[in-house]
């Protein structure tokens, strides 16, 4: 089994929260939140605000811990072929964006950091982690916990 830790900003202003779109060297392209992999010996919480940095050129402020999801991909629903299972661990934090300006990652696998209408969220293609994050930051639930979220059909791994 593969594993990955990943921090994740959920930014959301007057009703629209900031996604990115993930452009892949292989496959289609979805929506998801700011953020990634926390590296080696890095904070999750400084994390966070480094990839927000990265993906959309913003300056950020983490100003709470929203919770922690935890999936498994199975190896059949990987976009490698043949290759193990996934786990993927995701920190959420809610994130206010405090400066800078908008632009795609420089050479790197996310473009279009956009404001979306949260309403508009549900006709997008996009990764299982949006619906986790504004479900952790409409919710706030005290364990830090939602639901999995079903993955078909808009919503991808």
């Amino acid at each position: 089994m593969s594993f990955r830790l990943a921090a994740y900003a959920v930014c959301i202003e007057d009703g629209r929260v900031l996604l990115a779109r993930h452009v892949p060297s292989k496959g289609e392209s979805n929506w998801t939140l700011p953020g990634g992999r926390v590296e080696h010996a890095e904070d999750p919480f400084d994390a966070v605000i480094r990839e927000v940095a990265e993906e959309t050129g913003c300056d950020a402020v983490a100003e709470r811990l929203l919770g922690v999801d935890s999936r498994v991909i199975p190896a059949a629903e990987r976009a490698i072929p043949g290759g193990p299972e996934h786990q993927n661990v995701g920190i959420f934090y809610q994130v206010r964006i405090t400066g800078g300006r908008l632009r795609p990652e420089p050479n790197g696998e996310t473009a279009e950091p956009t404001w979306t209408p949260i309403p508009e969220v549900a006709r997008l293609r996009r990764s299982s982690l949006v619906d986790v994050g504004i479900a952790l930051a409409q919710t706030l639930p005290a364990t830090g916990h939602v639901a999995p979220v079903p993955v078909g059909g808009l919503i991808q791994h």
